[in-house]
């Protein structure tokens, strides 16, 4: 038996009340405390508070990753589809997630239902957490009476999403630490290893050659205005930032992005599929197409995904068919356009979106586990190149010293 503190609102005279009872867990708290006439507030274990329970680091502590609401949603539909009531459901499994913010979230929630509040509508007030694509298949699992369904494929979903991320990630480690590397040894060299050339090219009292001369000057620079220089730097990259996430700027970045060698497919491919699964899943559920494309639009995370979509929307609305919309749109391939064709005339198109989503990220899978064999030697060049030039450059000058001797 563990000391709960505990702050509720009585439902008869609706004064708040606090105090301290004992239990097995938190939820068996609310339970006790919901049997007494009380509608729970807050309920913590005894000792708890001060700094440690208060603090909260913005986008850190208060954040819910997409496993967390994956655990969530799959143990929410296996209580719902052994008949246990929503509220019940909420409160055993706000007392168990590891995660505090969505902790939090739920019991909130379940005050919302207790006042007469919808599902998705109380969880339409978490948008941080739950996002549209959410609140959409929870509301139309509502309406369809298939909520446990709708949270398993919501659970499916989310998994899969969290995966091909991983993937991706695990994709664009290792470039990534080798162009800080990069970064790093030209510091060092400009820093100290040309300086240590320039009184020896000095005494040569000759032209130095023109790369040469490039490396001395750019090393000069670095050493006596090294401060100006990471400003300088930083700002470009501060602007950079913001004008990518301008209308203007994101959209040639999403151009570009997908046009990179290589790890252009790799995105190109995980959009699809993100695209793919979205569409399925709202449209399995029920959700009216236009409002699926929509949010589908909202979630595909690339401006020329989103332009493509937004087509969609308007021919939909055209009476004209997907396909024949989707067509005209390059980053759509042609084995999609016909697949969703042919769902169009069988009456499957989340079927096909499925196979769709599933075959790509059989794709991107592929491609992940090459990429790592595929890489190493392709860094491995770029950085041996990068250095190599500077060392070259480095002893040119002494090269014709040589010649001159001879």
């Amino acid at each position: 038996m563990k000391t709960f503190e505990y702050q509720a609102r009585d439902r008869k005279t609706g004064s708040k009340i606090s105090g301290e009872i004992e239990a097995e867990s938190e939820s068996r708290v609310q339970e006790r405390l919901r049997e007494m006439g009380y509608l729970p507030i807050q309920v913590r274990p005894k000792g708890r508070g001060g700094l440690q329970a208060d603090i909260r680091i913005p986008g850190l502590t208060d954040r819910v990753g997409a496993d967390d609401l994956a655990t969530f949603s799959r143990q929410f539909a296996t209580m719902i589809a052994a008949g246990l009531p929503l509220v019940r459901s909420l409160a055993i499994l706000s007392g168990q997630v590891e995660n505090k913010a969505l902790a939090e979230a739920l019991v909130q929630i379940r005050q919302e239902i207790e006042r007469g509040q919808s599902l998705s509508n109380a969880m339409a007030s978490h948008k941080k957490i739950f996002d549209r694509l959410y609140i959409s298949m929870i509301r139309s699992g509502e309406v369809g009476g298939v909520l446990d369904k709708v949270l398993l494929d919501l659970a499916t979903a989310l998994e899969n999403a969290a995966s091909i991320r991983r993937k991706i990630k695990s994709a664009m480690t290792y470039p990534v630490a080798v162009l800080i590397l990069v970064v790093l040894i030209l510091t060092a060299m400009m820093l100290f290893v040309i300086p240590q050339f320039k009184s020896i090219f000095a005494s040569l009292n000759g032209t130095l050659p023109l790369p040469t001369q490039i490396l001395l000057d750019v090393s000069n620079i670095v050493v006596h205005y090294f401060l100006e220089v990471v400003v300088l730097v930083g700002l470009a990259i501060f602007g950079l930032v913001r004008y990518i996430k301008t209308p203007s700027g994101r959209a040639i970045k999403d151009r570009i992005v997908l046009k990179v060698p290589i790890f252009g497919k790799l995105l190109h491919k995980s959009a699809v599929v993100r695209f793919s699964r979205t569409l399925a899943s709202l449209v399995r559920s029920g959700v009216p197409l236009l409002e699926a494309l929509d949010i589908t639009k909202g979630t595909a995370n690339n401006t020329m995904f989103e332009i493509a979509i937004g087509e969609m929307q308007n021919g939909v609305k055209q009476g004209i068919s997907l396909s024949a919309t989707m067509a005209s749109h390059s980053v759509f391939p042609p084995m999609v356009v016909q697949m969703v064709a042919v769902g169009e005339e069988t009456g499957e198109v989340d079927g096909m979106l499925e196979k769709i989503g599933q075959f790509y990220a059989e794709q991107v899978e592929a491609m992940v586990a090459s990429l790592s064999s595929l890489l190493e030697p392709v860094m491995i060049v770029v950085l041996g190149g990068v250095v190599g030039s500077m060392v070259i450059s480095l002893y040119l000058p002494m090269f014709n010293v040589i010649k001159l001797i001879h």
